[in-house]
């Protein structure tokens, strides 16, 4: 008898933990609750916006100067034999910087090669796209974002 009511014990305190509700952040600041009915609702109705002046200046000074680029800084030059084959299947570097921008939501000109290691192959090339340094992979003429394990 005594190892039923454990058993119904250990279920109803197991059923009752799987029902929590969750409080997650959303990207623009927010916060919301997901409720175990599959609901949600804004903890938080109004966008945050930042304090003050100096911390606003801080994050957009921070934005530029991450990549610390030189002001002469001028990109690398490409390989044209390659970047003619590549053509055929829109994977020049024009189109991989449009995918980048797109990606990152700014525009082809905020995207500025660093550094780029290609063969007729494959190719591994380093961008700053608005101080944020990114490294983005093409195998043959699929383009993706390089993936960091470790």
């Amino acid at each position: 008898m005594k190892s039923i009511v454990y058993a119904l014990v250990f279920l109803f305190s197991f059923v009752s933990f799987s029902q929590d509700n969750h409080i997650v952040k959303t990207e623009d600041g927010r916060r919301v609750l997901l409720k175990a009915d599959f609901t949600w609702e804004y903890i938080d109705l109004v966008k945050p916006q930042a304090t003050n002046q100096a911390e606003i200046q801080k994050t957009e000074s921070s934005k530029e100067t991450a990549c610390n680029l030189p002001v002469d800084f001028e990109e690398p030059k490409l390989n044209q034999k390659i970047q003619k084959q590549l053509k055929k299947g829109r994977a020049t570097m024009g189109h991989v910087k449009k995918k980048v921008a797109k990606d990152f939501k700014c525009v082809v000109e905020d995207v500025v090669l660093l550094s780029v290691k290609e063969t007729k192959a494959s190719g591994i090339y380093d961008f700053c796209v608005n101080g944020t340094k990114v490294s983005y992979k093409r195998s043959g003429h699929n383009v993706a974002k390089k993936l960091r394990l470790f």
